[in-house]
């Protein structure tokens, strides 16, 4: 089964946001990636409600919201409305992860969970089965077109296995560095989504580059 393409809007260029929103429509990507920081629980400032509702008017296929954000289960209604389909939060800044997760499925969008590079696959065990989708972060979070953390193939083999194990039907998401280089080993891995931002966006044609990275799966 063919895997999950999801290019990063945080790569694409924000003068020109409509007209690469819509090369993606036009593309074989399948979701568009969303990336809000807020600039304290990451070093950086993304963008916020307006933007994404922008993104939203425009875009015709999913748009998978990344939420990089202290206290983030102030915002999630905010994020439905402004178009969010998978709204996911990370492990690291949700007090108490499940009622978040029960609160994103109540306003009806698909739940994930982020993680960062340094926190074991293993904090999961215990709600593995009420994630829609694990991003699994493959660089620090904050900034696009770092490179990729090799210890990555480890940890979404050993999330495989807890999926399986778990009676889970989580996707796995890998966000960071991924490029043609590194793509087949991650799916071959178990990842089922993967998040290509630089690769995409810093390609000579990225229609053609989106096209060759699902050539892959």
């Amino acid at each position: 089964m063919p895997y999950v393409l999801a290019p990063s809007i945080l790569s694409a260029d924000f003068a020109n946001l409509q007209r690469d929103v819509e090369m993606l429509n036009n593309s074989e990507a399948d979701w568009l990636h969303v990336d809000i920081m807020d600039g304290v629980f990451v070093p950086n400032i993304s963008f916020g409600f307006p933007v994404v509702k922008a993104i939203q008017k425009h875009a015709k296929k999913p748009l998978d919201v990344h939420l990089m954000i202290v206290d983030p289960d102030r915002y999630l209604s905010a994020f439905r409305d402004a178009g969010a389909n998978i709204l996911s939060v990370h492990l690291e800044a949700c007090i108490h992860l499940h009622r978040t997760l029960q609160g994103i499925k109540a306003l009806g969008m698909q739940a994930g969970v982020a993680i960062n590079p340094h926190t074991p696959i293993e904090s999961l065990s215990e709600i593995i089965a009420d994630i829609d989708l694990v991003c699994v972060m493959s660089v620090n979070p904050g900034f696009g077109g770092q490179k990729f953390i090799e210890n990555t193939y480890r940890k979404v083999k050993t999330l495989r296995e807890m999926i399986r194990a778990g009676g889970s039907h989580a996707k796995i998401e890998i966000d960071g560095g991924v490029s043609m280089d590194n793509a087949a080993a991650l799916l071959q891995a178990g990842a089922d989504v993967l998040v290509a931002g630089n690769t995409v966006f810093s390609a000579k044609d990225p229609v053609k580059m989106i096209s060759e990275l699902k050539s892959i799966g």
